[in-house]
């Protein structure tokens, strides 16, 4: 296979499933509401099941199949490789794919442990010596709305930042007749609901406020411990099958640190908050006004002046969907909002650009292990009686 053009960047994907379409839906609709500096090329998409794979790679847009992800590395026409699999096969995908001269971008959290997430960044510190960059998929950094209130934080408006309350909130696992799932094993994830959804609002909390956590204690919890064994999934949901077995990881984490800049901040994380579908709530407090956002309502960010006539003043409700705001002016008219997909696209947008100004994209691997570190202290002071653990 010949070498892609210099203006053409050849995508391969690893993993199909869930967060495999919401990455091809964003590879294929970039380009098309955005002028980008490289052309892309769907290439080729790798999983286990051969079937699988190529009925995936017909009906989201891939030009190949293949059941062997170690394929895309020999490829000439693969210039990045997009890693969307349980956490357990990041480190090793990434990895190789970094040394054979591939850009990454791949799925949060970065790794299962501490250890993976240091080889990673090393290894993308070493491939960004030759020019080989990649990043880290924190998709919600590319929501408009979150883009505005870190634009806000960074230009003062809130004053200094005192106090820091997020909330990821999901009700998924509700049932205890939901069936297993990769994401309840810890073999292969890491952790529950602390990796999979508490990583986001340490990374927003993080992003946001221009902040890291410096210490935390933590407390997690399993409230069904054994859960019927899966005959099917699809995405978050499966069928039941016959037995049981056990539950390996948390389904809830309650955790609180304390900022860089001295202030205070709190999180939770879920999968038990029935009634909630995907809230991820941000709230910010500063000396001289505040910041509130929820998923839930994606397209509005809410923001109090302290400095207002108190006779008026109040929280004032932002529709995130002008021209001027963060992505918008590519879509729709002004009050038209965008939905979960656009993230992804927004994420392919500013990855395309780092790329072909051989500029460092972010979040980076080093973010990306940051966050690990974090996690890796909630879950250790939890085992510890929930006691402080510094973070260096």
């Amino acid at each position: 296979m010949g070498d892609a053009p210099r203006d053409q960047l050849g995508v391969g994907m690893v993993g199909y499933s869930f967060m495999g379409a919401a990455h091809s839906q964003a590879w294929r609709t970039a380009p098309r509401f955005f002028d980008l500096p490289l052309r892309i090329d769907m290439r080729v998409v790798a999983g286990r099941s051969a079937d699988g794979v190529r009925a995936a790679a017909e009906r989201l847009g891939w030009q190949d199949s293949t059941t062997d992800w170690r394929t895309l590395l020999e490829r000439d026409d693969v210039e990045l490789v997009d890693v969307c699999t349980p956490g357990n096969t990041h480190a090793e995908i990434a990895v190789a794919a970094l040394d054979a001269g591939k850009h990454v971008l791949c799925e949060k959290p970065l790794a299962n442990t501490v250890a993976e997430a240091e080889q990673m960044a090393a290894a993308a510190e070493r491939a960004a010596e030759r020019g080989v960059l990649a990043m880290v998929g924190f998709t919600y950094r590319r929501v408009p709305a979150i883009r505005l209130a870190r634009e806000l934080v960074a230009d003062g408006r809130i004053g200094e930042v005192r106090h820091v309350r997020a909330q990821y909130l999901q009700d998924w696992l509700t049932d205890p007749a939901a069936p297993l799932s990769w994401r309840l094993d810890k073999d292969k994830a890491g952790s529950g609901a602390l990796g999979d959804i508490g990583a986001h609002v340490v990374d927003l909390a993080q992003f946001v406020t221009g902040e890291s956590l410096v210490g935390v204690s933590g407390l997690l919890e399993t409230f069904v411990r054994e859960r019927p064994v899966a005959a099917s999934s699809s995405g978050l949901s499966g069928q039941a099958g016959e037995g049981t077995g056990e539950v390996t990881v948390d389904d809830a984490a309650l955790f609180f640190g304390r900022l860089s800049g001295g202030g205070l901040a709190s999180f939770e994380a879920t999968r038990f908050a029935a009634g909630r579908k995907n809230a991820i709530r941000l709230e910010i407090n500063g000396s001289r006004g505040s910041l509130a956002f929820d998923f839930e309502d994606m397209n509005v960010l809410h923001f109090f002046d302290d400095g207002e006539d108190a006779r008026t003043a109040g929280f004032r409700r932002i529709v995130v969907t002008e021209p001027d705001h963060p992505y918008i002016a590519a879509w729709w008219p002004p009050g038209h909002g965008l939905g979960y997909e656009h993230g992804f696209t927004h994420q392919v947008v500013d990855l395309v650009e780092d790329l072909a100004a051989a500029r460092q994209p972010r979040p980076s691997f080093a973010d990306g292990l940051a966050v690990q570190r974090v996690l890796d202290a909630v879950e250790r002071s939890w085992q510890q009686g929930s006691g402080w653990v510094e973070l260096s």
